[in-house]
């Protein structure tokens, strides 16, 4: 029977073990350039099978709190290389996780000062971050502006020139693309924020199409096997929400499943929050019977919550991947950890988002 700590694949990608590290937002990327640190903060944590970066905007559009990094500029491109190159030389992997957030963004952070973009204009019930003066500060999304139908193959050809900036120059060993937590391929998605009536709204089909030719836009480019997606059916993160899930997200995987891609990354639950919420039923193993009956060979991810014994249940279940994400805020030696039974550190959410050092680099180790 695998174990969390046996070594595996994700399509193309060769993993150390089945543990993998999720994308952590941490707000330290001024400019949208990853900081120096950044090399130690992933360095420190290449044990793992696999590490996801944090959450990175395919274009300034796309961005939606502040200092958070890119992937559309030279000198982001260049400090990202030194990041997988940190994580290389300590025999690691690494994707990077590309975002555009659609509607949950503010005025201040867009191109001069336009309004974010979404499938439709209907303001997010939620909040960003923006950061003055080294302070971060929790604030209202701004009202949105829907997207013309002309400006949609300009998103899908920003997504494509991140996924091979990402791997042909900042040397990442694959891209995962974000399609949850109520960010833009998300808010197409799901009938609570896409109210459009031409072909990229209305009918199931027509909700995922913006998403389906991402993926295979983002595979033919770089390969399925160094292509991964991020799906949540039922969070509420970010105004999220859909009338009818189940339908909506088997038909998605059943799509992604003819493109061999290296892995499809499921949030259960509520993202950072319950595993079952009572409201929102969602029938997880069905959606994985779905992919796998359509053909679907990549790796299937679970997050959320999950601690050591919930995992190993869900790699004898059958998963093939366990995102942990908070846990490795605090604990860069979160595989030696886990293997050895020992205690984890506590981490500060004081210093969550934000900062330098402090919170970030700093946490100790069991050597």
């Amino acid at each position: 029977m695998p174990t969390l700590f046996d070594p595996t694949h994700a399509g193309d990608l060769q993993l150390a073990n089945r543990i993998v590290m999720a994308p952590l937002t941490r707000n330290r990327s001024p400019n949208a350039i990853p900081p120096d640190i950044a090399q130690t903060y992933y360095a420190q944590r290449a044990s793992a099978g696999l590490l996801i970066t944090e959450a990175t905007a395919i274009s300034q559009q796309g961005q939606g709190y502040s200092d958070v990094p890119g992937l559309y500029g030279t000198e982001q491109l260049d400090s990202w290389k030194k990041v997988t190159q940190a994580v290389h030389d300590k025999g690691g992997k690494i994707v990077v996780q590309l975002w555009h957030v659609g509607r949950v963004s503010h005025t201040d952070l867009q191109p001069d000062g336009g309004k974010p973009v979404a499938p439709s204009a209907i303001t997010a019930k939620t909040k960003t971050v923006l950061i003055k003066d080294g302070v971060p500060a929790f604030v209202d999304t701004s009202a949105p502006r829907a997207l013309d139908a002309g400006e949609i193959p300009g998103i899908v050809h920003s997504f494509q020139a991140a996924a091979r900036n990402a791997v042909e120059t900042a040397g990442f060993d694959g891209v995962e693309i974000h399609g949850a937590n109520g960010y833009l391929l998300d808010q197409f998605l799901k009938d609570g924020s896409n109210k459009r009536t031409d072909d990229y709204g209305g009918s199931i089909e027509n909700r995922a199409r913006l998403l389906l030719e991402i993926v295979r836009g983002i595979a033919g480019d770089i390969g399925g096997g160094k292509t991964g997606i991020r799906l949540s059916p039922v969070t509420p993160a970010n105004d999220a929400s859909d009338s009818d899930p189940q339908p909506l997200f088997e038909y998605v995987v059943k799509q992604l499943a003819t493109l061999n891609l290296a892995y499809v990354h499921i949030i259960e639950g509520a993202t950072g929050g319950p595993r079952v919420i009572d409201d929102r039923p969602f029938d997880y193993a069905a959606l994985k019977a779905a992919y796998r009956t359509a053909g679907g060979k990549g790796a299937w991810m679970v997050n959320n919550g999950y601690d050591k014994a919930l995992a190993e249940k869900a790699v004898a279940d059958g998963a093939d991947l366990v995102a942990f994400g908070r846990p490795y805020i605090a604990n860069p030696d979160l595989v030696e950890r886990l293997k050895a039974n020992a205690p984890l550190n506590t981490p500060d959410k004081a210093t969550f988002y934000g900062g330098r050092e402090k919170g970030y680099t700093d946490y100790p180790t069991l050597a």
